[in-house]
């Protein structure tokens, strides 16, 4: 133990107060410091605005991009209290809202039934991020004015004129400490942010105003404009689909309420062709939640697909088209132009951004609530309903074919098998330029998924460590399903009968965590592949993946480190005495999927390490004993070992793909 360990004491322990986590971790709390995350801010703000309106308070929302950084948000809601906070004497709500972390008023349900700000966290958040906030306030009677910079108070709150308005204002300027001085609003992302958030709450007013100096004309948007759906989502879609061909002469939409005055649904869809009365390629489905966009989808949308999925199926039994029974979803959404939005009191997401609604009961809800509309809709008109059904079956006739084609092409001509549920195959024709990944654990496989090409690269999840092939008999190697899957799905065979003309993919990467236990595995996947599968290693089929350890950040640099020494030579070097911002990878599952694609997945930023064995001698054989000798040691009891040879040699591969 080193001198430096051994003098940890309680004197190290750091204690962040006020807003300084946030400055110091801000992709703990809007994902990141790059232009999704500052594009981030407003919404925040804003949906404070829009949770006023859908509460009935407000009315009238403006959105003013006063300059390139700077933004204001306006409600004539009830306004944010300012009245001493009982908790925190001397202090205003106010003041204790914006500088406080799980503060605000949307803990009690009796203020706010559904809401879609971040349940305290965000305004917090924003002033925390922001080098100046102004804050006015309308309510009691008075006007009211606070300022804020980077988290704290620069002014106490003040009392001004009399007033008997209400509402909220609030005026912030990004952070060039935390984004860069190249960080500004695009004012195309604010403008359609503030109509998505109009449509998603019917009979709400939004307006927008820009500074005409931040507008091009290929933006192609108005300096002033107001937003206003009175029915809301199917507003919305008739505008963008009016134009347009279409199956169902009227549009199938309406809203309801979930049981036990939970929440609502909304929704609206239609069915697009082209001009030849094809599949249309303008079709897109849309989800939200309390006026969230739910980007990753979530319950709401597996509710909703179910109910028009097993609609149009019901009525295709009705009708006695047997061919109905062969639709699926996909079929139904191929052509499409959907949205469906639901406001709920409790919602749960995947992550602090809110792109995935997680809560299982809003599937039965939605589905529940959309059942018998949606077949009342099609018994309303059968000549209409019979021409929808004709179309999506010609889609799921077509869907079959393509499949027929491609398990041709995917599949050995003498072995028809059939793929384990778990793999999400690609969809390119042929072996060149095919890639499968085996990743550790569900949870990496999912943000494997959402990262890969789905045309060239295939993932194959893992349920963890798997079978010791060295230290296990044959029969029970025999009787493990998920190693045998992988010899299916690689399609070769094994050594004995292996044959390369069978091999379905061009490369087989290993994708594990960069801790111990992914070495761990990774090494037990590699002792299969050199007992099972050696000509694989001897094609140079085999790879491991190089996944960093961290994410590094000093204003507007960031890029992935894959060590600790790495680390510590950049801290103590160039960017010694500077603010940084490391963020610690704790697994492939943790990383958003853009993070994934560009530091593991993606052939143009990632790198691979190729597996190798000692070259075969001129009579075949291999040098058995030094490649048998490396095997049983990576294979010990001792896992410091392999970590330390995957590293150590990850450093000297000359094979390195980038």
């Amino acid at each position: 133990m080193t001198e430096k360990h051994s003098s940890y004491d309680a004197s190290d322990i750091q204690v962040l107060e006020g807003l300084e986590p946030v400055r110091l971790r801000p992709g703990m709390y809007i994902g990141g410091t790059d232009e999704k995350a500052w594009h981030h801010l407003p919404v925040e703000i804003m949906d404070n605005s829009i949770d006023e309106a859908v509460a009935g308070f407000a009315k009238k929302i403006t959105v003013n991009l006063i300059d390139s950084k700077t933004i204001e948000i306006t409600d004539d809601g009830r306004g944010i209290p300012v009245d001493e906070h009982p908790k925190y004497p001397g202090k205003s709500a106010l003041e204790v809202i914006l500088t406080t972390l799980h503060s605000g008023g949307k803990f009690n349900n009796n203020v706010y039934k559904t809401s879609g700000g971040l349940h305290g966290v965000g305004s917090a958040v924003v002033n925390a991020l922001s080098s100046n906030m102004d804050v006015t306030i309308l309510r009691d009677g008075y006007q009211w004015h606070q300022t804020f910079s980077r988290g704290k108070v620069t002014s106490p709150i003040e009392r001004g004129v009399a007033t008997k308005n209400h509402g909220t204002k609030i005026r912030f300027t990004l952070d060039d400490e935390i984004f860069g001085a190249n960080a500004v609003f695009k004012p195309i992302k604010i403008y359609r942010m503030a109509r998505a958030k109009s449509f998603l709450s019917r009979g709400i007013k939004i307006d927008w105003i820009c500074n005409p100096e931040l507008l091009t004309d290929d933006m192609n948007i108005p300096a002033t404009t107001t937003f206003y759906y009175p029915n809301g989502v199917s507003d919305f879609l008739a505008e963008k689909t009016d134009s347009k061909p279409r199956i169902l002469p009227r549009m199938f939409s309406g809203s309801l309420d979930f049981p036990d005055d939970s929440g609502r649904v909304e929704w609206a869809l239609t069915f697009l062709t082209d001009e030849n009365g094809a599949a249309s390629d303008d079709g897109f489905f849309a989800s939200y939640c309390n006026t969230i966009a739910t980007i990753d989808g979530g319950t709401h949308e597996s509710g909703f697909k179910s109910a028009i999925t097993r609609g149009i199926k019901a009525y295709g039994e009705k009708t006695n088209n047997k061919a109905a029974s062969t639709i699926v979803s996909d079929d139904v959404f191929d052509s499409v132009a959907a949205i469906v939005s639901v406001f709920y009191k409790t919602p749960q997401f995947l992550g602090q951004t809110k792109e995935k609604l997680s809560n299982p009961e809003i599937a039965r809800y939605v589905e529940n609530a959309l059942r018998d509309p949606w077949e009342m809709f099609l018994a309303s008109d059968p000549k209409t309903s019979n021409a929808l059904l004709s179309f999506i079956i010609n889609l799921a006739n077509a869907r079959i074919k393509t499949k027929q084609v491609k398990d041709i092409a995917r599949k050995t001509p003498t072995k028809r098998i059939r793929m384990p549920a778990k793999l999400a195959d690609c969809s390119k024709h042929g072996v060149e330029g095919t890639e499968l990944f085996i990743v550790e654990g569900e949870s990496a496989g999912g943000t494997a998924k959402q990262a890969r090409d789905r045309a060239t690269q295939a993932i194959m999840p893992l349920r963890g460590k798997v079978l010791n092939v060295l230290s296990n008999s044959d029969e029970k190697f025999s009787a493990n399903r998920e190693l045998n899957d992988l010899i299916d799905i690689i399609g070769a065979g094994t050594a004995k009968d292996w044959n390369d003309d069978k091999l379905r993919y061009e490369k087989i990467i290993v994708m594990t965590d960069a801790d111990v236990d992914g070495s761990h595995i990774a090494s037990l996947l590699m002792a299969f592949f050199y007992q099972y599968m050696p000509q694989l290693i001897y094609g140079g089929h085999l790879y491991l993946s190089c996944p960093p350890l961290y994410k590094f950040t000093c204003g507007t640099e960031s890029f992935y480190v894959d060590s600790d020494e790495e680390l510590e030579e950049l801290k103590n070097g160039k960017y010694k005495n500077k603010k940084v911002e490391i963020s610690r990878f704790k697994g492939l599952g943790e990383m958003m999927p853009n993070q994934l694609k560009e530091t593991t997945m993606s052939p143009k930023t990632r790198r691979l390490i190729r597996i190798e064995l000692p070259p075969r001698t001129d009579d075949g054989a291999e040098d058995t004993e030094k490649t048998r000798t490396i095997v049983t040691e990576l294979m010990g009891k001792k896992p410091e070992f392999r970590f330390r040879f995957i590293t150590e040699h990850a450093q000297f591969v000359k094979d390195l793909f980038v």
